[in-house]
């Protein structure tokens, strides 16, 4: 087996959380890594703390805000694009697509869209409206593809803790819901629950209120396979261990692993999904 692991990782900071990145990176060795929320203009990126630690780095800073960036393990990824196509005045970081050992990894940060309803809920809705057309085409593109971040998304009620103090946010809102099950419509994979059909697995745990602690967590971080890549799925969860650390980000690493000599093989069987709660 010749396995490749991917993850994403909100950060919430890549500044403040360097020390928990460089700690993640060295004890799970993930092949790729895509981070969220930088929160860093590109000439604060710690390019070199990363080469040290063995990975190549793309990214996209912004200042204060946003951010991604995809780091790949002892090779360099192939820039594809810097931008989610559809809007050239999008001035936000929030997508970055590149080529690593031979997949396609696309690297977001869906829009939050709170307070809704409001101009950050239309942005979030039209964005969405853009990666949807975009994940089209990357789809069909007969390349492996893995879409993997934060997208801001609790695509069911069996996702979260609890949904009734959720009710009106952005993260459950039908249309949100709805924009991402338009995404697996066209086929992609859910990595995630489709191992887990039936467990409760979180991603992030708010600040407040002691949601980590009581584990009153969400699922937003997701990592969606298109039908050559899904083949090779093996593993998935969640470094829950990295939210434990002092001063952590509010989410977790989700990860996968994949067979790499899966590869052109039949794309796996839909499982029944979860129930909600």
């Amino acid at each position: 087996m010749r396995a490749m692991r991917i993850a994403t990782f909100n950060v919430n900071g890549i500044k403040t959380r360097l020390a928990h990145l460089l700690q993640w990176l060295e004890r799970e060795q993930p092949d790729v890594a895509c981070l969220q929320e930088l929160k860093a203009l590109d000439g604060s990126f710690p390019r070199q703390e990363l080469l040290d630690a063995g990975y190549h780095a793309i990214w996209k800073g912004q200042q204060s805000w946003n951010g991604v960036a995809i780091l790949a393990r002892g090779i360099e990824p192939l820039e594809v694009r810097r931008e989610l196509p559809g809007d050239p005045d999008d001035s936000h970081s929030r997508y970055l697509e590149a080529a690593v050992d031979g997949v396609i990894v696309a690297c977001l940060y869906l829009p939050n869209g709170n307070p809704q309803p409001g101009p950050k809920f239309d942005y979030k809705l039209a964005w969405f409206e853009r990666f949807i057309e975009h994940a089209a085409s990357l789809y069909k593109s007969g390349h492996p593809v893995v879409m993997a971040g934060d997208y801001n998304v609790v695509p069911t009620d069996f996702d979260i803790y609890n949904p009734r103090s959720w009710l009106k946010d952005a993260l459950l809102q039908p249309e949100s819901r709805a924009c991402y099950q338009r995404l697996l419509d066209q086929g992609w994979v859910d990595s995630i629950r489709h191992l887990h059909p039936d467990e409760a697995i979180f991603t992030f745990w708010d600040y407040f209120r002691k949601h980590w602690e009581r584990d009153a967590g969400l699922r937003i971080d997701h990592l969606l396979l298109n039908a050559e890549l899904a083949p090779c799925l093996v593993d998935a969860n969640v470094d829950r261990w990295v939210r434990d650390l002092e001063k952590p980000s509010d989410h977790a690493p989700t990860w996968i692993e994949l067979d790499m000599t899966r590869l052109g093989k039949k794309k796996p069987a839909a499982r029944k999904r979860a129930k909600k709660a």
